[in-house]
Parts: C-alpha cells; structure tokens; sequence
C-alpha cells in the first residue's frame, strides 16, 4: 500500500504547514462564527461551498447533518451527558464552569495553578464540584516533569474543541461519565479532521520530557496530528498505521504504512525507542500484542480513564491493566486531555521499574 499524502479530501488548496500558518489569533479566539461549524470546516480546510462528502465514524454523517443538529441545541437529549443517581437530567453547566474547564489546557498559563482554581472554586455539591474531584483523583505528574508556558502554541484542534465544550453544554467528565453510551454529531466532524483525541500543551511537553530526546514510535498513528504536533515541538517520530481506516484529512504523508507488530520485530522491538499509542483499538487483541512486544523503557497512551471499554481494553482500564499484567512498568503520569463531550480521555506514562522517573506529585 504506497504512502498516504497530507491532503484533505475535496480540498485543492489545504496543506497541513499553511493551516496553521494561517491559523490566525482571531481564528484562535473565535473558530466556529456564529456556531457555523459547517461554513468553518469549509473555509479552514478549502472545500468548495456545496460539500457533500460523507464522514464515516460512530455515525455517518454530511456537514449540513451536523448543522442540522447543533442548531436543534439540547433537544432530543442531544446534550444529554449529565443525570443524577435517578437517571434524571441535570441542568447544564453555567458558561463561567465551562470556560474555566477548558482553561485547564491553555497553554499560557500553569498547568498545575489552572488545575487547582478549577477544583478550589467550585461550589459544594456543584456539577463542577464532582469533576474537578473526579479529575484530580486521577491526575498524577512527576516533580521532575516542569512544563513552561506558552503564548505561541498553536493548536487548532484545540480551539475547535473549546467552542464544541460551550455549544455542547460540556464541562468535563466525572465518575458517571462512563455509563454516558450517546455522543454528538459533531465528533466524527472532529475525528477525520484532526482525530480521535485532541492533544493538549501539557501532553505534548510531557511527551517530550520523558522521551529525553529518543525516537518516538507512534503506534497506530491514524491521520498523523498527533504526530504533526510533536514534531512541531522539535520531536523526532515515527509514524506507523496499517491505514485500514479511512481520514479525510492527513496531516503527515510519511505514514509508514506496516502492521505494528511486524514493525516491531523488524526495529529491534522498539528498545531504543518511545511507545505512543493514541486512542488503541479494543479489537484484534492490537494493546496486548503491541504492548507484549515493546522492549523500550517508556509508554505512552492517550486513551480512555475510565471503565468504558471505549480504548485499549474492553473489560479494564489501561492503570488497572498494568497493576495487572505490566508489574514491570510503573505509571508516573496521569493527567487529563482535553475530552470530547461524553468521554473522559488522559494521557498515561508508564516507565520501566528500573528507569525511574522519581518522585511525583498530584
């Protein structure tokens, strides 16, 4: 199978470097005019006006479909990510808890002091109150691990996915979020575009301290932004994809178009190497056999936190099943990505016992 190229299906004119080039701070600000996500789609990626291509994901949908229903708002239980132990609707979240959900991944500012407003200013028995808890339960990071501010980062999957927290009515996952069995017309919009999971600011830093400057091997690496992204921050990755899946944008054209396990084998298990696995499928057995076969010393997997089955694992999580079968490797990171309306998704580092990373904090 040759080598996929960096197009974006329908679009003469879309190249990934001129994206973000003309990714301007007003485009960063406000992606979505109007919340014509529709006409946005079609300007950001140049697509001719009367676009009709079908996007294939969780749903098979067309651009106008997914108007159709962002301008239908909560109706139909289409914000329906909230109920209480009943299994009654809760009233969404207010704007203010959405903004400062999404300003947990703003690179200009700390991390970790972004973090602790969203849980010490939430109000007792809040929405906000059970994410923030259920968030920092999870959230785990090295002291060794310092990650530095920004206010020239650019990621456009990211500011499309803070106008969809607002207009979806999303303020992030709590320990319910893992029977929420609906989505949204908007992510296979979001999947084909950019992908399963947006990166965030801290993932990509964090990626890149515990890489310590080795090779990457992006396992099942799909359309290629994550690995656009963390090649954009001075990181050096391999792509692999056996590309039975079908993207309507490409951000890379140097997919290494292989089964996993075979490249594997055929790179020294990948010893010298860092393992990324972005959003791993449950089928095929693909997780254990990958993670069976790695000889390196670091893993990283941006995934599923909870007991979904969405991610890696049908019947376990991903920490679980390392405290299972991994006892060799410990996990030193854990923190929350940027998590699609319904979904609770972070990025796990495990290291291997003897190459510790030292002590952490949460």
């Amino acid at each position: 199978m040759p080598t996929p190229k960096a197009p974006t299906t329908g679009s003469s004119t879309f190249t990934p470097d001129s994206f973000f080039a003309a990714w301007s701070e007003d485009r960063r600000k406000d992606p979505v005019p109007d919340d014509d996500l529709r006409t946005a789609i079609i300007q950001t990626f140049g697509l001719k006006p009367e676009d009709n291509y079908v996007y294939h994901a969780i749903a098979s949908v067309t651009l106008q479909q997914v108007q159709a229903a962002i301008a239908d708002g909560g109706k139909r239980g289409l914000h329906a990510w909230y109920r209480d132990e009943k299994g009654e609707l809760l009233e969404p979240p207010p704007q203010a808890d959405i903004t400062a959900y999404t300003s947990i991944f703003n690179p200009a500012t700390a991390s970790n002091k972004a973090f602790s407003n969203f849980v010490s200013n939430a109000k007792k028995q809040s929405l906000r109150a059970g994410i923030s808890s259920h968030l920092s339960s999870l959230r785990l990071l090295p002291s060794t691990i310092s990650i530095p501010r920004s206010k020239t980062h650019i990621n456009p999957y990211l500011d499309f996915w803070q106008w969809s927290c607002h207009n979806l009515e999303w303020c992030g996952p709590n320990e319910a979020t893992a029977s929420v069995k609906n989505s949204h017309h908007i992510l296979p919009i979001f999947m084909h575009h950019f992908g399963c999971v947006c990166p965030s600011y801290e993932s990509i830093e964090v990626i890149k301290a515990v890489s310590r400057k080795r090779n990457i091997i992006d396992m099942g690496s799909g359309n290629g932004y994550w690995t656009y992204m963390l090649r954009r921050a001075g990181l050096t990755v391999a792509a692999v994809d056996n590309m039975q899946s079908l993207w309507r944008t490409m951000w890379i054209d140097d997919t290494i178009v292989e089964d996993g396990i075979k490249f594997l084998k055929r790179k020294s298990s990948g010893k010298e190497d860092v393992l990324l696995l972005v959003y791993p499928i449950v089928s095929l057995d693909f997780t254990r056999q990958i993670l069976a076969g790695y000889a390196g010393d670091v893993i990283c997997i941006a995934g599923t936190q909870n007991s979904n089955g969405y991610t890696a694992f049908k019947d376990i999580t991903v920490a679980e099943y390392f405290e299972k079968e991994m006892k060799n490797f410990q996990k030193i990171v854990q923190i929350p990505l940027p998590s699609f309306a319904g979904k609770d998704e972070a990025l796990y580092v495990f290291e291997r016992k003897e190459s510790s990373a030292g002590e952490s904090t949460s």
